[in-house]
């Protein structure tokens, strides 16, 4: 039989994919870079080639997942006759939706990177999404700038602020997480929701918006994106 020689892009998302079915099925931590290996079809050094780590494949399955949701908000990105504020609260609730359609691969992926030990592992994947949505932040808010609606000294930087203000919700999105399957896990949702609205008067501030002007989140959306549904 004739040796298949694949692109390496191919091959790197073989292990991608892989991986990501692994994690789903087993958990991160019970899956082993040899298990991937497997999976994929592919040799020790095929994998070493494209990865350091598992932590980095779980790098670049967040990346890849930040990639694939971008794509699904790009109409509105794109979509003329909108204005800043307009286009800024219909991504961000487009991206709810999402999330709360994807809840079970991220709530797999929060169980792992909001462990305790993992804060280092945290901020490596809160990066990695960032420089994905970092563009399309500062795309609208550019918008916003010229328009007059928002009143911003910088819009690298301001977009760059709003991503990071994100990384303060980690103490309150690992409680929900911790306590999802407790008693304690509504008023813990319940709890990161109102966390976020309070990001959302922040965005406001930070943009020279009179409070409330941005949707950042609805209530409800903490529990479904942290809960696993109750079955009937």
């Amino acid at each position: 039989m004739p040796r298949i020689v694949k692109h390496p892009q191919e091959r790197r998302k073989e292990l991608l994919d892989a991986a990501r079915d692994l994690f789903f099925e087993r958990g991160y931590e019970a899956t082993t870079v040899n298990d991937i290996i497997a999976r994929a079809g592919m040799s020790k050094g095929g994998f070493y080639h494209h990865f350091a780590s598992k932590e980095d494949v779980l790098e670049a399955l967040a990346e890849a997942m930040a990639r694939e949701s971008l794509a699904q908000l790009q109409a509105i990105l794109d979509e003329p006759g909108l204005d800043a504020l307009t286009r800024l609260n219909a991504f961000l609730g487009r991206a709810r939706r999402l999330k709360v359609e994807q809840a079970p691969a991220i709530r797999a992926m929060f169980y792992v990177i909001f462990r305790p030990g993992n804060l280092v592992l945290y901020h490596r994947l809160n990066a990695a999404v960032g420089a994905v949505t970092l563009p399309a932040l500062a795309r609208i808010i550019a918008q916003g700038q010229e328009e007059g609606i928002f009143d911003v000294p910088d819009v690298q930087a301001v977009a760059e602020i709003i991503l990071t203000l994100g990384a303060s919700t980690h103490d309150a999105v690992a409680r929900a997480v911790n306590a999802a399957d407790t008693l304690e896990g509504e008023a813990a949702a319940a709890a990161l929701d109102e966390r976020l609205r309070m990001h959302g008067i922040a965005l406001d501030r930070i943009l020279g918006l009179p409070d409330g002007s941005i949707r950042f989140v609805e209530n409800g959306f903490a529990k479904a994106l942290m809960m696993p549904a109750q079955a009937p």
